[in-house]
């Protein structure tokens, strides 16, 4: 199948890539703040310089684009780049928290063709190739079924879920708090929780990876105005992620769609 070899390099690197962060996590690690007051750790550092080093010498044409590399603009004029968060949830890899991950895509054209996110504390690893649906641990997802009696769950960022932002939710689903987007997004493909919704802004690496997963699950994802995803741009940014499952109640998918409207008077 296209991209296998894409997909097994990856894999390899990104368990690898968790060993030192997991290692770290134990050993200790420094923090610092960056300039928007967000912090970065040195396994953050460390986990970056593994992914990239290899990815870039198995695949010296293609472009990179992490949070934690500088923007090199060259990669505009790539056919393909890998899109990498090198931990998705710092916060919660800070407080031992076991939902931080490591999120890494290939676009392909904009678009994601190969993509991975691993939680080492969990030792969880969701992968994707375009086309070849969604495994877990090398193994194809089998989604749990839903108890008729419970209601669904949707993951919110703690804040959003702190001030209420998703009210509307609330009669149709649990709302649970999950700190890093890309493991929501991972569990949302998988069938775990039903949707994740977010208006805070997303950056390209943080959703690329999961974008695959829900694609090939036959969920739904979008940006808040409910435009499809796409890859690669200059400004890798978009306003909000809204994601169901492909197993999300429709009643519950009805209200997730809702909210995925155009703002009235908002700019670009």
């Amino acid at each position: 199948m296209a991209w296998d070899y894409e997909r097994d390099v990856l894999i390899d690197v990104i368990r690898k890539a968790g060993e030192e962060a997991l290692r770290l996590m134990v050993e200790g690690f420094e923090t610092i703040q960056k300039p928007d007051h967000s912090p970065v750790t040195s396994a953050d550092l460390a986990v970056n310089q593994i992914l990239q080093s290899h990815l870039a010498s198995v695949f010296p044409q293609d472009g990179w684009l992490s949070e934690e590399s500088p923007d090199d603009l060259d990669r505009l004029q790539k056919r393909r780049v890998w899109v990498v968060d090198p931990i998705d949830g710092t916060k919660a890899f800070i407080s031992g928290e076991p939902e931080f991950c490591i999120s890494v895509a290939l676009i392909e054209r904009g678009q994601p063709v190969v993509a991975a996110i691993f939680n080492p504390s969990t030792d969880e690893l969701f992968t994707a190739s375009r086309g070849g649906g969604v495994d877990l641990n090398d193994k194809q997802v089998t989604p749990p079924g839903l108890w008729e009696d419970q209601l669904p769950v949707v993951a919110l960022s703690p804040w959003e879920l702190q001030i209420g932002r998703f009210a509307s939710l609330e009669p149709y689903a649990n709302s649970r708090a999950i700190r890093s987007i890309a493991w929501a997004l991972a569990l949302t493909a998988s069938g775990r929780i039903h949707a994740a919704a977010t208006f805070e802004p997303e950056n390209e690496w943080d959703v690329a990876a999961g974008t695959l997963l829900i694609a090939e699950a036959d969920g739904t994802i979008s940006d808040g105005r409910g435009r499809g995803l796409t890859f690669n741009r200059p400004k890798p940014r978009y306003r909000g992620i809204i994601a169901t499952s492909p197993h999300c109640p429709d009643a519950l998918a009805r209200q997730v769609k809702l909210l995925a409207r155009p703002v009235s008077g908002e700019k670009e």
